[in-house]
């Protein structure tokens, strides 16, 4: 008896010796510093788990000990799901510290912002140009990109909300699109349920077309409303919007910085100085601010604009003050003059509008 004692005293002690030796060699390989000289990036694709990114370390000399890593990870964070993307190492940093990061989910996120005023073809040449992003779009229409986000048969045009995206390395570019499918859905609901009563707007897509083309026409966020009011009012009386954004748009890639008199009179879909009422889609990316005032535009009885040369507008009552206007700022006009829209009358717009000087 006394000999069974005396072993299994010493089983103990072993065992305990054995512990201890453990949790000293766990202990000293989560306190030791990452062996790097510079800050980097680990990489962590989907499936990648805290196990094999440890010996891929070890491998690199960039730390010892992957096996009581491992053993550490699978004891005291079994339940933790390791995010996919990429962790930043910096030097200094601990074994600990790393486990931590992967614990919190601590990724590196990249910033992509879509711009008020862009189009989905600019949308698209951004999105391609993400190295970070995974590129699932490339080579297809932009009819077969609306399929893949469950939207088919919609034009891409305007539909996505401009604002700066955060992704992860690894994100696929079709579901960034898809969050900003569904933001610009969601705000746009949000500001057709605050909308002024009497616009001249059969659904919110008409809305987002016309804050479309008030988000084209100005760069100044104070006079969105009344630009989308001088909109709204010809509209109400049958006048052509005359809007040169629209022209060209309808151009596309003929467009080389000028507008000529031929392209004013050439019958595109989108040619406000030809077709009456909005043009068939939007033209761009509308910013909330835009979508905010084609649904409440400032009232007023102002029918025309003229771009002053400074991105500002001078606004006109009447024909002869708004030719005065075209006269007094063309006399000023710059390389990047604009002047719109035109006072023309759509057919069957009341008598007496008729063309300004261009």
């Amino acid at each position: 008896m006394r000999k069974l004692l005396v072993l299994l005293e010493g089983g103990l002690l072993l065992a305990g010796l054995v512990l201890g030796l453990a949790a000293w060699e766990q202990h000293r390989a989560l306190q030791q510093p990452l062996q790097l000289t510079e800050e980097r990036l680990l990489d962590a694709p989907s499936g990648a788990t805290p196990g094999g990114l440890l010996t891929r370390l070890q491998d690199e000399d960039v730390l010892h000990g992957a096996f009581w890593l491992r053993l550490y990870w699978r004891f005291n964070l079994a339940g933790e799901a390791l995010h996919s993307g990429e962790y930043r190492l910096k030097p200094g940093m601990t074994a600990a510290e790393l486990l931590d990061q992967w614990r919190d989910g601590d990724v590196v996120q990249y910033g992509l912002t879509l711009v008020e005023g862009w189009t989905f073809h600019q949308v698209r040449e951004l999105l391609a140009r993400q190295p970070k992003l995974g590129q699932t779009l490339a080579g297809l229409s932009d009819t077969e990109v609306m399929a893949r986000l469950g939207k088919p048969g919609a034009f891409p045009e305007g539909r996505f909300f401009p604002d700066t995206y955060r992704f992860v390395r690894g994100t696929k570019d079709v579901d960034l699109l898809k969050q900003a499918y569904q933001r610009m859905d969601n705000i746009l609901a949000e500001e057709w349920d605050k909308r002024e009563s009497d616009l001249p707007y059969k659904d919110s897509y008409q809305a987002l077309i016309m804050a479309s083309l008030v988000e084209k026409e100005t760069g100044v966020p104070q006079e969105r409303g009344q630009i989308a009011g001088v909109f709204v009012r010809r509209l109400e009386k049958n006048m052509l919007l005359q809007t040169d954004p629209t022209v060209i748009y309808g151009m596309g890639e003929r467009y080389v910085g000028k507008i000529t008199r031929a392209d004013l009179r050439e019958p595109t879909p989108y040619n406000t100085y030809v077709i009456a009422g909005l043009p068939p889609t939007p033209i761009a990316l509308p910013g909330r601010e835009a979508i905010h005032a084609a649904l409440n535009p400032v009232p007023g009885d102002s029918l025309y604009f003229v771009a002053r040369g400074d991105g500002s507008h001078a606004f006109s009552d009447n024909l002869d003050d708004h030719n005065k206007a075209v006269q007094e700022f063309q006399l000023k006009r710059r390389a990047d003059y604009r002047s719109s829209p035109a006072p023309v009358s759509a057919p069957n717009a009341p008598a007496g509008d008729a063309p300004a000087a261009q």
